[in-house]
């Protein structure tokens, strides 16, 4: 039978066939807690066109509620909301190409391995998970499942971070000797994790995996060295039980944030958690003042310590090599406030800046390179980026495959370092935390061997 269609050259007005556009990876996100918000936004937002919310899902219905909804208000996004206990329905039901896990530390491992198993890649907030089971379940579901991996490890994309790692990278240090490293949180912030379910270390593996993770990826990034042996010293110096010097400072007002309020007010009703307890009071089970010794593969040391009860907060870290010394110091906020600023809304500390910085201590980052014989120079650095900005960074990376443009200055796009942190990444940075929480425990010098999982 003759086809009585008209051929495309028989008629003047046909065009050529269009491309078609690729479609839209489909993504879920187990946890929607205050961390949920980054993700939420950025798929009904910005990157709307590449990537569909599919489903949330949460073990609180208020705070489910509250950001399926805010999905909706978008005009983009209509997901689907799923208890906590549903993650395999909605596994099944939604079938996502990709799996955001943000649910509480402890249940990491777990929810990974769910969504490996079933098909989908998965990006996960840091930390991987807290505890050395929770490492080799991670690594056996990647590994048998075939799928990718991603650790949220934003820091990365951080100016002044990747210019650190491509001075070490180009060798104008030489090879790496030793790296010492202090991290300050100041009080507004470090107060934050004991008025939080992080404040119970078997939930969120304590500051040494639930917040250092993030420093010891960098210094692994930097050094491009595996961490061997670790041993660890520190304590309760300053919060819990009838410590500190307490007062109006440290409380938090919920009512004063309208979204915290929604997401942790009523809802602690539902389950009972509260956001806003007294980083004082009885109950808590991490540290808040840290310091570790870690031994790596090519010889090199790391001297780390972190104080969650500092004044104003940043970091100093030096890279010493056989060719000469790497500096990097950085003021994210010069003086704390009392009350709410400790809690941003991505997670991180508020902009000193905006809250007039005093001259002393200014905010921003200064990074300083010397080889032996030769005298300082400053490489420059176009701005200071922190926890939010190192988000959009790398929010435009797991989306679109590109972070360029997020930290112009920091080199070419095609010439930067590597910033996606995958499963090895993950691993190397939890288990030197997870090693120190075992040093804590005995005093010991804790080989990563112990832990039982290839690094």
């Amino acid at each position: 039978m003759t086809s009585t269609l008209p051929s495309p050259a028989a008629n003047p007005a046909a065009t050529p066939a269009q491309p078609q556009p690729a479609a839209r990876r489909r993504y879920a996100v187990v946890g929607t807690g205050h961390r949920a918000r980054l993700y939420v936004d950025a798929l009904c937002g910005e990157h709307a066109d590449v990537a569909e919310l599919v489903a949330l899902c949460d073990t609180n219905p208020a705070r489910l509620a509250f950001h399926v909804e805010r999905a909706r208000r978008a005009g983009t996004c209509d997901p689907a909301g799923y208890d906590g206990g549903d993650v395999a329905r909605l596994l099944d039901d939604a079938a996502p190409d990709v799996v955001v896990v943000a649910s509480p530390d402890r249940a990491h491992a777990a929810h990974v391995a769910a969504a490996l198993h079933a098909g989908a890649d998965v990006v996960v907030e840091k930390p991987l998970t807290i505890d050395a089971e929770g490492m080799y379940t991670v690594q056996h579901a990647v590994r048998t499942s075939g799928r990718n991996l991603t650790v949220a490890h934003n820091y990365r994309y951080a100016a002044q971070n990747t210019a650190l790692r491509e001075v070490v990278a180009d060798g104008r240090i030489g090879d790496v000797v030793s790296v010492h490293l202090e991290w300050m949180l100041d009080t507004a912030h470090g107060a934050d994790y004991f008025r939080r379910w992080h404040r119970d270390k078997s939930v969120s593996g304590g500051l040494l995996v639930h917040k250092a993770s993030h420093h010891f990826d960098l210094v692994n990034w930097w050094t491009g060295d595996v961490p061997e042996t670790v041993h660890a010293r520190g304590g309760r110096r300053f919060y819990g039980d009838g410590a500190g010097d307490g007062g109006e400072r440290y409380a938090l007002d919920l009512a004063a944030d309208p979204e915290l309020d929604a997401l942790y007010g009523d809802s602690a009703r539902t389950d009972g958690y509260r956001r806003d307890q007294d980083p004082f009071g009885p109950g808590a089970t991490i540290e808040d003042t840290l310091s570790v010794l870690v031994g790596y593969r090519s010889g090199a040391s790391l001297t780390y310590a972190l104080t969650a009860h500092s004044p104003w907060e940043g970091y100093r870290v030096a890279i010493n090599g056989t060719r000469g010394r790497a500096e990097l110091d950085v003021v994210e906020r010069c003086h704390s406030e009392a009350g709410l600023p400790g809690a941003a809304p991505t997670g991180g500390a508020h902009d000193g800046a905006a809250s007039g910085c005093c001259a002393v201590r200014r905010r921003g980052g200064r990074l300083v390179v010397q080889e032996h014989w030769g005298r300082a120079q400053e490489v420059a650095l176009p701005a200071v980026a922190g926890h939010a900005e190192g988000d959009v960074a790398m929010l435009r990376e797991l989306f679109r495959g590109s972070a360029s443009g997020a930290t112009a200055g920091a080199g070419p796009a095609d010439h930067r370092p590597d910033r996606r942190a995958g499963l090895s990444d993950g691993l190397r940075a939890v288990a030197v935390g997870i090693a120190g929480n075992r040093s804590l425990a005995t005093g010991q010098v804790v080989p990563l061997g112990s832990l039982g999982v290839a690094l």
